[in-house]
C-alpha cells in the first residue's frame, strides 16, 4: 500500500480524491494539509487521513511515500522541494511551476534526491489521446508536419469567485497557464519533440476583472519540424467544427473530438475508433500508484513539465514583445 499526503484539500483535489477511492486497493491518503483549518479537517474525515495545516509538519511528522500537490499554482515549486528534500515521490498538478528560476530548484531538488515526480497530466489518459500517440509513433501518417489542439469553454468566473486566479502573481499569468497548460502538453505529447519557439497572440474578450488574458493562441515549432497550433479559452465554446486535437503529415491526417480518432489517407485507406469516457483523474491515480510500484516512468516527469512551462514562458515573451521567442532550455 503506497501511503499519500494530499497538500491542498480545495478544488481539484476532489478529482484526484475519486482517483485514491477507485484504487484503494493500492494507494491512499493517510494525510491531508491545507491552510483552512476547516478544509484540512472535512477532508481527513471524508479520508480517515489525519489533517493537518502545514505541509513541511505532515512531511516531518507522517510515514508517507509519496505527495500529491494540490496547491494554488504559486506554491507548487516550495511543495515539490519540500517533499523531495525528505525523499518523497511526487504528483504535482499542472503548472509544474512558474518561472525559470522555480524550474531550476525543482529539477535540481528532484535530480538530486532520486525520487519519482509524475507531473498530473490528466488528459494524456484519454484513450483517444493512447491511440492517435500510437498512430503517430507506428507511422501512420508518416512524417508529421502540424498538430494542433483545442482546450475552451465558457467560463462563469466573476470576481467574487474567481480568488488566487485572478492575480498574475498567484496563477502565474492568465487562462494560456491554467486551462491552457492542458492543450499545451497535449500538444508536446503528440509533436514527440522538444519544443524551440513559440509566438502567441493573447486576448481578454470577457473576463475584463482579471490581470491575465482569458484567451490564447499560440504557435509552436518543435525540432525536426513539426509546427503545433494551440488554441485555448475562457471566453466562448469552440465553433461546432473545432477538433479537439488534429495531426497533418506526409501521407494524411488523424483526428479526434476527444472519444473518437479517425485517420484519412491519400491512399483512401481510413480507419476511426471510438471509446467510452473514462475518468482521467481516476485513471492518472492508478497509473501513478503502478509507476511507483514497478518503477516505470511516468508519462510526463519533471523534464517534459520543465518543457511545457518553457513553451508558455516564451509564449508570453512572444506577445509581450511582439516576435518569435525562443523556447529556453531553463535548466541547462
Amino acid at each position: 500500500m503506497i501511503r499519500v499526503g494530499l497538500i491542498g484539500g480545495g478544488g481539484i483535489a476532489s478529482a484526484h480524491i475519486r482517483g485514491y477511492l477507485a484504487h484503494a486497493d493500492k494507494i491512499a491518503v493517510v494525510a491531508v494539509a491545507d491552510a483552512f483549518e476547516q478544509t484540512a479537517a472535512d477532508r481527513g474525515e471524508e479520508l480517515g487521513a489525519t489533517a493537518y495545516t502545514d505541509y513541511t509538519n505532515m512531511i516531518a511528522n507522517e510515514d508517507l511515500d509519496a505527495v500529491d500537490i494540490c496547491l494554488p499554482h504559486h506554491l507548487h515549486a516550495d511543495a515539490i522541494i519540500a517533499a523531495a528534500e525528505a525523499g518523497l515521490d511526487v504528483l504535482c498538478e499542472k503548472p509544474l511551476c512558474l518561472g525559470a528560476e522555480e524550474a531550476r530548484r525543482v529539477n535540481e531538488a528532484v535530480k538530486t534526491s532520486g525520487v519519482n515526480l509524475m507531473c498530473a497530466h490528466n488528459q494524456l489518459f484519454m484513450p483517444a489521446v493512447a491511440k492517435a500517440k500510437e498512430l503517430l509513433e507506428s507511422g501512420t501518417i508518416g512524417q508529421v508536419y502540424e498538430v494542433r489542439t483545442t482546450d475552451s469553454f465558457y467560463n462563469d468566473f466573476d470576481p467574487a469567485n474567481m480568488g488566487w486566479r485572478a492575480h498574475a502573481a498567484t496563477s502565474g499569468g492568465g487562462e494560456l497557464i491554467d486551462t491552457g497548460y492542458h492543450p499545451s502538453y497535449l500538444l508536446l505529447h503528440l509533436a514527440g519533440a522538444k519544443p524551440v519557439e513559440a509566438t502567441a497572440m493573447l486576448s481578454t474578450h470577457r473576463l475584463t476583472f482579471m490581470e491575465g488574458e482569458d484567451s490564447a493562441q499560440v504557435l509552436i515549432r518543435f525540432e525536426g519540424g513539426v509546427v503545433g497550433q494551440m488554441m485555448t479559452s475562457w471566453a466562448y465554446e469552440p465553433a461546432a467544427s473545432t477538433e479537439r486535437f488534429s495531426a497533418v503529415g506526409e501521407l494524411g491526417s488523424l483526428t479526434s473530438d476527444g472519444t473518437t480518432v479517425s485517420y484519412r489517407l491519400r491512399s483512401g485507406e481510413e480507419d476511426s475508433f471510438s471509446y467510452e469516457p473514462v475518468d482521467t483523474f481516476v485513471a492518472e491515480i492508478g497509473h501513478f500508484a503502478d509507476c511507483l510500484t514497478s518503477g516505470a516512468r511516468p508519462p510526463h516527469t519533471e523534464e517534459e513539465g520543465i518543457q511545457v512551462l518553457g513553451m508558455l514562458l516564451a509564449a508570453y515573451e512572444s506577445a509581450a514583445n511582439k516576435t518569435i521567442a525562443p523556447v529556453l532550455d531553463v535548466v541547462a
